[in-house]
């Protein structure tokens, strides 16, 4: 691992450079963080446990038509992806009220918002993730209008595919975020999706399976992982 070029060390992940100039490597952390770093731990099999879980989400959305920067495991903790000139924006649906958005709006925990919110966030721990709207995105040139209408798009389009992926799980799927980036100027999804970027609960119990365990010391952080994993079909070593 020494041997290879690192671009850049996240909470989660590690990315490299990969074979040729147009891919990169993904390695996957047990590192776990919450509050913007403020909170942090090493969780066992986490790193392992995402990489397939990101894997197994990502050729679901591809065989949908969703573009993406994914192109295969190499490992157990690593991915070769498309290396993407990423946009400074995450995108967050919401199918049901929770974190933030209760705080923000005074609004009870798991109610349903018909039809979904979409939200942006300006990416950017310094800031704490700011809220921003689609006038800031192209009045600071981040994206373009098109790219805006795209992102808008397909983050709409994933959430149809995974509501109905995990509804058949027995899950709830109340919130993802979506981060996108160019590929020789055409729009991928990028970056990684898993149970660190989104909120499952159990449909009949309403237990929490995903981060949330950990930034409530719920405990049981990657177990509740490899159980959502077990239930929609990820093949884990």
């Amino acid at each position: 691992m020494s041997d290879r070029e690192k671009l850049y060390e996240g909470k989660a992940k590690i990315v490299y450079m990969g074979e040729n100039p147009d891919e990169l490597i993904l390695h996957f952390k047990d590192d776990t963080s919450a509050f913007d770093g403020e909170k942090l731990a090493q969780l066992a099999q986490k790193g392992e446990v995402n990489n397939a879980f990101n894997a197994f989400i990502m050729e679901y959305l591809q065989q949908a038509g969703v573009p993406t920067h994914f192109l295969r495991r190499s490992g157990a903790r690593e991915s070769v992806v498309q290396r993407l000139e990423m946009i400074p924006v995450e995108c967050v649906i919401r199918n049901r009220a929770a974190g933030s958005l209760c705080r923000r709006l005074g609004i009870e925990e798991g109610r349903i918002l018909e039809p979904p919110v979409l939200e942006f966030f300006l990416k950017s721990d310094a800031l704490h993730d700011p809220m921003i709207n689609h006038s800031h995105i192209r009045s600071f040139g981040w994206a373009s209008e098109d790219e805006i209408a795209a992102m808008t798009r397909w983050t709409e389009r994933v959430n149809v595919l995974l509501l109905a992926l995990f509804a058949r799980a027995g899950l709830i799927l109340v919130d993802f975020k979506l981060e996108f980036g160019r590929y020789h100027g055409a729009l991928r999804l990028g970056d990684e999706f898993s149970p660190d970027g989104c909120r499952l609960w159990d449909a009949q119990s309403l237990e929490k399976m995903d981060k949330d365990r950990f930034r409530r010391d719920l405990g049981g952080v990657v177990e509740a992982y490899i159980e959502v994993a077990r239930r929609i079909g990820v093949p884990l070593a």
